[in-house]
């Protein structure tokens, strides 16, 4: 009897455990509500632990182990619920109800019947299975495809087979005479082991998957620009890497863009006008760019594009084009005469390993074609070679 009351107690203070964490959690995930929900699921049912050891040791039984039944289903809707949110698979709120109610009377129905036997063990542990399995059909069907998701799904299916496996224990072992009886049993020791195992790594499992949203999310944030909503340098960067790390194409290009005059727009009208300006170029880019390009505002008002599959002179036509929707741009709240123009400056590259170099050529065009009046494209030689960056080739 001792050893499944300390399992009791221990899956008691471990699910409560969760219930704390994932409030915390929720302060700061994006999941907000599901992690609240998991909070719920949790403390819910680890008031079953306190409800197994009033069976054995208060003068009610039949009352407390329908309420252990009752709050370790409940717990485990409320988990369903919460990855609902989560995985876009809500479930309706009528079925969960009336799944509940009807478990419940399913439950007091088959109170009386020998414990033990196959008809009471199994239909006391399927409506746990059963909803359990539901949960990882949820997680394993939605358009999520991390490893953590596959992982979660799988083990909500595992789940699932353990009830079946609860029931099938308590056949051979025996599950006590009646339910004052559960606790000094072995198979109550076997079941509370085994439910505590996996509850410890479903809990973790799902605190994973908060976990990693909330480090994407930070990710996010820390490598986007607030003002442009294009990535910043060290977003730019990632991407590019992430990108062309694996290409087998060898013709990529890099353009870097800079606004003309771009002080004395701040100085004349306002930093207000200049966040206008910094925001219709950042749009232009966006409408203007082919799919796959990667963008980005790497500096005051200097703004980078990287193009995968572009060979040289396709990069400086489309670098053409965007100068001439740039001189064509309207700035929300600026007058109707207002124009902004900017330079571009264009290098190709083959490899990732090249790309530091690629943007000092670029660089280094980009300022050729600011000497050269402005608003104008440049490009550097091809192929690339570090040496030969200062010998620049004009595009009129």
């Amino acid at each position: 009897m001792l050893g499944a009351v300390f399992f009791l107690a221990v899956n008691f203070v471990v699910a409560m455990s969760f219930s704390v964490v994932f409030v915390v959690v929720s302060t700061r995930s994006r999941s907000r509500r599901a992690a609240l929900w998991f909070a719920a699921g949790f403390g819910v049912a680890s008031l079953s632990a306190l409800c197994e050891l009033a069976v054995a040791f208060t003068a009610a039984p039949m009352f407390f182990a329908l309420c252990a039944f009752a709050t370790v289903l409940t717990g485990m809707l409320l988990l369903r619920i919460g990855l609902g949110e989560m995985y876009g698979l809500r479930i309706s709120w009528w079925a969960a109800a009336l799944f509940l109610l009807a478990s419940i009377a399913m439950s007091i129905a088959i109170y009386d019947l020998p414990r033990g036997t196959p008809l009471q063990a199994f239909a006391y542990q399927t409506p746990f299975a059963w909803i359990t399995m539901v949960s990882a059909i949820a997680v394993l069907s939605s358009a999520r495809r991390l490893v953590i998701d596959r992982v979660l799904g799988i083990l909500m299916l595992v789940t699932g087979v353990h009830f079946f496996a609860k029931a099938s224990l308590a056949v051979i072992f025996g599950a006590g005479q009646v339910a004052k009886d559960y606790v000094g049993t072995h198979y109550a020791l076997i079941s509370q082991s085994m439910t505590g195992v996996l509850m410890v790594a479903v809990g973790l499992t799902l605190l994973s998957v908060l976990v990693l949203e909330i480090m994407a999310e930070e990710r996010s944030s820390s490598e986007t620009d607030a003002l442009s909503g294009l990535a910043n340098r060290r977003g730019f960067d990632r991407q590019v890497k992430a990108a062309f790390s694996r290409s087998n194409v060898d013709r990529h290009a890099v353009i870097l863009c800079d606004l003309d005059h771009f002080k004395s727009i701040n100085d004349t009208y306002g930093h207000h006008a200049g966040d206008a300006v910094i925001r219709a170029f950042a749009d232009t880019i966006s409408h203007s760019a082919p799919g796959g390009a990667i963008l980005a505002r790497i500096g005051g008002e200097e703004f980078a594009i990287c193009l995968g599959n572009m060979p040289l002179d396709v990069a400086v036509l489309f670098a053409q084009t965007l100068r001439a929707a740039t001189a064509a741009m309207i700035v929300p709240g600026m007058p109707a005469t207002f124009r902004v123009t900017a330079s571009f400056g264009v290098a190709p590259f083959t490899s990732i390993e090249d790309f530091e170099a690629v943007i000092r050529s670029a660089d280094a065009a980009l300022y050729a074609a600011k000497r050269g009046g402005r608003n104008r494209v440049q490009a550097a030689p091809e192929p690339f070679l570090p040496s030969r960056a200062a010998h620049l080739r004009p595009v009129r």
